[in-house]
């Protein structure tokens, strides 16, 4: 095995320690330096490195850690026997062994014990992967005697040099030397801003970055060519661990490893199980005695904690630490909730009009007032007797309560709502976008996913073995149609499958409602409807909860077989397919009673039937609305009990403590080694990987979706979702600084197609409200009688004109009650809701002309609504600019400023080149007086004095 001179091993005096001090590779413009030999270790190592955080100099910060399995062969227990007895001073210990290369020959003729195949495949993987991580410039320390057994763990650090190489490659906007004054409001608006900062000071964090500045740094893409334009005075510093973190990813995936069939970077080398994570560090402790202060202690002081649930978020701090993306993640999820009080207050004062003019409403009174005497049609065959419409007051009263002219006002404002919050988030992130110095990102494509070029080696493998072509390859729309045509069946499977459990739901509910009509007690018959209800919603939530992690991991291998490109492609397109099956999950059974449950249920004496013997569902007297209420408020609120907080709680909690028995398990017995404290790499490896921001984005939309849609029948549902995201903000900060690894940084100036999302969930509540409206509620039924049957221009009389006569001897046979004088009297006429010509009429049970008339007016509502909402929304999309104005100053001030600098700086240079000719034309005269008698020479001695400053 050939010995890498990139790796040199030093002996340690004092502990017999490998020390393994690795020497980048410079670019080309920078000399190469000697290595540096080491400095002793002191008494506690680990307290010189700070516990992981640094190597074991002590000097060198660790940026990035690769983990991996190794196992323990007889080869390796003779091998390390044998380079114990060449070098007399390696003794005990086994920390921070030789990294590739670095090993003992074994001497000829000697028989080689049986090793494992597969575990050598994957360390000379990982051996030529590492060696092309040093010859990249990052330099490289391992350490397998760790508290984790059979655990190794690679240490990286990226050199100064790869710093600023890599800087320049991925155009990273750096602070400059240059500082601005950022305009400052004047007049009122400065008097009222000042007000506004006094009030909101106790609710502000207690962090520097959330602190307003008066003043800016300019930000350019780093160069190495201008150094001289950035403050260099700390270089330590000025790229923050997040930044170095994320220049040492970019490395690792783009450094390949050519020993497998195809090249691999890092994602394709954890897929394989080369190594077994990647990680950055986080920066300490957050928690404990005697902790230096970090941003992470901080971010878990001031924000992930539920002491402080009533503080603005410290979103810089969040960026500085997480990324952009993870930063505009919570800065969106901050708007959002900011916006919900408004709602949310509007919502309490509908709510509470509904109770304040309950006991006014003559419909309810009419239905409550038993002297009206008015006797109901069955609600099932046979078991089911005639009823009082007074048995229904109470369900009459309650409806009232969302049902009233209060809930078309919410609707408007709510869409209106929408349309201010979008607009309102876009000018919150060009706020951000310059704050955080991204005002001129664009990102750039992806390096390819591992699963993309195998499948195009596998390709590109067989075409050559048939015509022998080696043209680059890539993927075709043929080459995906077989996984086109799955994810085509699968959606149309699942969705199927969602439509059948619902259709499940109403099988139950029809055969329960029919089972409970036969009991015996007045109390069992009376409470039939509101039984069903709570047991079958009950029923959809827990179906919703386990579809939706269905058909999230369905979604998932949906997108892997079609082989998407980049990850941003991967992502984009599971995105998709998550939202549309969880969308379907959560949204049919309230489609259903919104919209289908009542309309297709027949009359007495012709109804619609399911099967033969199902009766289809009839509405409450008091209509849909309040069933819709029900329906609505239980799902939204169990699933942002159960699915969004316990989940969030108790799945990562469980994960840990079975991540803790395993490790306890395999731990070994020493003492010694069982009280030592484990190292920063070790620490983070026992936490949960980051799988991503889709799950927290998805609950969200999801939410946002039940606040918007069928806001016209809940009007109390934006406060429980403000309610709800005032602990989410906090469960998922706790999550992110205490329960996962850090992520790496991605940069992002947006939410990406989640905007769009939303902006379509918007324009979709517009329309779903006005048929709520029209269709589910009875507004236009009684603005119709109000205005064109009304005797007096009240609402009396309005429920006896909703209901149609049926003359009991038209029962069809076998479906007239078993016990028709079960009220004590013979009925003759009954009354259904429906508006149908009388028994006693030429057309009796024809659809009468009324019908007709509520018709047109719930789709002139519909149309008239939908447009003058859309209007209104455009409208105040147009009148509030995407872009503050103080932003857009600001921003050209920067290109002015930035302008200027450079604009000196060519002044500069051509000063600079001004003195030089001076200098080279002083010295042409002092050559021509010094050798006048040469006229023949003169040019050539002109020449030579005007080349030397020039040379230099």
């Amino acid at each position: 095995m050939r010995v890498n001179k990139k790796y040199s091993c030093l002996p340690a005096e004092e502990k017999g320690i490998h020390i393994i001090n690795i020497r980048a590779i410079e670019d080309i413009g920078y000399d190469q330096h000697e290595s540096t030999l080491l400095n002793s270790l002191s008494k506690n190592p680990d307290a010189d490195c700070k516990y992981g955080l640094y190597f074991r100099d002590g000097k060198r910060k660790v940026d990035y850690i690769l983990v991996y399995h190794y196992k323990k062969s007889s080869a390796g227990k003779t091998l390390a026997r044998r380079a114990q007895q060449n070098d007399a001073s390696v003794r005990g210990t086994k920390q921070d062994q030789p990294l590739p290369g670095k090993g003992v020959q074994l001497e000829m003729g000697e028989s080689e014990p049986h090793v494992d195949y597969h575990e050598d495949d994957k360390r000379f993987r990982r051996e030529e992967y590492e060696g092309n991580l040093v010859e990249a410039g990052l330099e490289l320390e391992r350490d397998e005697d760790t508290k984790i057994h059979g655990i190794g763990f690679v240490k990286i650090h990226a050199p100064w040099n790869v710093l600023c190489r890599e800087a320049e490659f991925l155009k990273l906007k750096m602070p400059t030397k240059k500082m601005y004054q950022i305009n400052q409001t004047h007049g009122l608006l400065k008097k009222i801003n000042s007000v506004i900062q006094k009030i909101t000071e106790p609710i502000q964090p207690k962090v520097a970055e959330h602190k307003p500045q008066t003043v800016k740094r300019l930000s350019y893409p780093f160069s190495r060519e201008k150094q001289h334009l950035f403050d260099l005075s700390d270089k330590d510093s000025f790229f923050d661990s997040k930044t170095r973190s994320t220049i040492v990813y970019e490395i690792l995936k783009r450094t390949t490893c050519t020993k497998a069939k195809y090249s691999m970077g890092i994602t394709s080398l954890l897929a394989n199980g080369v190594y077994s994570a990647a990680y950055p560090l986080h920066d300490g402790d957050y928690e404990g005695e005697n902790v230096e202060p970090n941003d992470r202690k901080l971010l878990c002081e001031e924000w992930a904690s539920y002491g402080v649930f009533y503080k603005y978020q410290p979103i810089d701090l969040v960026r500085k630490y997480f990324g952009e993306k993870i930063g505009l993640y919570f800065a969106w999820l901050g708007v959002y909730t900011q916006m919900l009080i408004p709602a949310s207050i509007v919502g309490i004062i509908v709510f509470l009009y509904g109770c304040a003019t309950v006991d006014e409403n003559i419909p309810s009174m009419e239905m409550c007032d038993q002297r009206n005497n008015i006797t109901m049609c069955p609600l099932c065959d046979k078991t089911c007797s005639y009823w009082k419409m007074s048995s229904a007051c109470a369900t009459a009263r309650a409806s009232h309560l969302f049902d009233n002219p209060a809930t078309v006002f919410f609707s408007v404002f709510m869409a209106l709502w929408a349309a201010t919050f979008m607009e309102h988030w876009k000018r919150k992130q060009m706020r951000l976008n310059y704050r955080w110095d991204l005002t001129g990102f664009e990102e750039e494509e992806d390096h390819p996913r591992a699963e993309y070029e195998a499948k195009v080696l596998e390709k590109s493998l067989r075409k050559e073995h048939k015509h022998k072509e080696t043209d680059k390859e890539k993927l075709t729309w043929k080459d995906r149609f077989p996984a086109y045509l799955t994810n085509f069946v699968g959606i149309i499977f699942m969705v199927g499958l969602t439509f059948a459990i619902v259709f499940g739901v109403i099988i139950y509910r029809i055969s329960t409602a029919a089972a409970l009509a036969i009991s015996s007690t007045p109390s069992g018959r009376s409470s039939v409807r509101v039984t069903v209800t709570a047991t079958a919603v009950i029923i959809n939530l827990v179906v919703i909860i386990i579809l939706d992690e269905v058909y999230g991991c369905i979604a998932r291998w949906l997108t892997q077989i079609e082989v998407p490109k980049t990850d941003k492609n991967f992502e984009e397109r599971l995105i998709f397919k998550a939202f549309l099956l969880k969308f379907v999950n959560a949204y049919t059974p309230i489609f259903y009673v919104a919209f289908f449950k009542g309309r297709f249920v027949g009359r007495p004496g012709d109804y619609v039937y399911i099967f033969h013997s199902f009766r289809m569902e009839e509405c409450a007297p008091g209509g849909c609305l309040m069933e819709l209420c029900i329906q609505l408020s239980i799902i939204m609120l169990g699933k942002q009990l159960i699915q969004n907080n316990l989940f969030e709680i108790g799945i990562p909690k469980m994960k840990k403590f079975i991540r803790y028995l395993k490790l306890k398990r395999r731990r070994s017995l020493d003492h010694e080694e069982h009280m030592k404290k484990k190292q920063r790499y070790e620490v983070d490896y026992n936490l949960e990987p980051f799988a991503g921001l889709t799950p927290e984005y998805m609950e969200m939309i999801i939410q946002f979706g039940f606040v918007t849609l069928f806001v016209a029948s809940f009007p109390l549902a934006p406060l429980f979702a403000l309610l709800n995201n005032i602990i989410e903000i906090r469960l998922d900060a706790k999550k992110f600084v205490t329960e996962l690894r850090r992520p790496v940084a991605v940069r992002a100036k947006d939410i990406g197609i989640w905007y769009n999302i939303l902006r379509g969930i918007g324009k979709l509540a517009v329309i779903i409200n006005a048929f709520v409206i029209s269709f589910t509620s009875d507004f236009i039924p009684r603005l119709v009688y109000l205005y064109m049957y009304s005797e007096n221009g009240t609402m009396h009389g309005f429920v006896n004109h909703t209901l149609s006569s049926f003359n009991v001897s038209d029962f069809q046979a076998g479906t007239a009650p078993n016990d028709p004088l079960d009220l004590g009297y013979e009925v003759q006429i009954c009354r259904y809701k429906d508006y149908r010509e009388p028994p006693w009429s030429e057309n009796k049970y024809d659809i009468s002309k009324d019908f007709w008339a509520v018709l047109a007016a719930r789709l002139a509502f519909v149309i008239v609504f939908q447009n003058l909402v859309m209007f209104m929304s455009e409208f105040v999309d147009w009148i509030i600019p995407d872009i503050p104005k103080d932003i857009s100053q600001q921003i050209h001030k920067e290109k002015v400023l930035m302008v200027e600098v450079f604009m000196r700086e060519e002044q500069g240079k051509l000063q600079m080149l001004e003195t030089w000719k001076d200098k080279d034309k002083k010295k042409g005269e002092n050559c021509n007086n010094h050798s006048p008698g040469l006229s023949r020479s003169r040019s050539g001695s002109l020449s030579s004095c005007h080349s030397y400053p020039l040379d230099v």
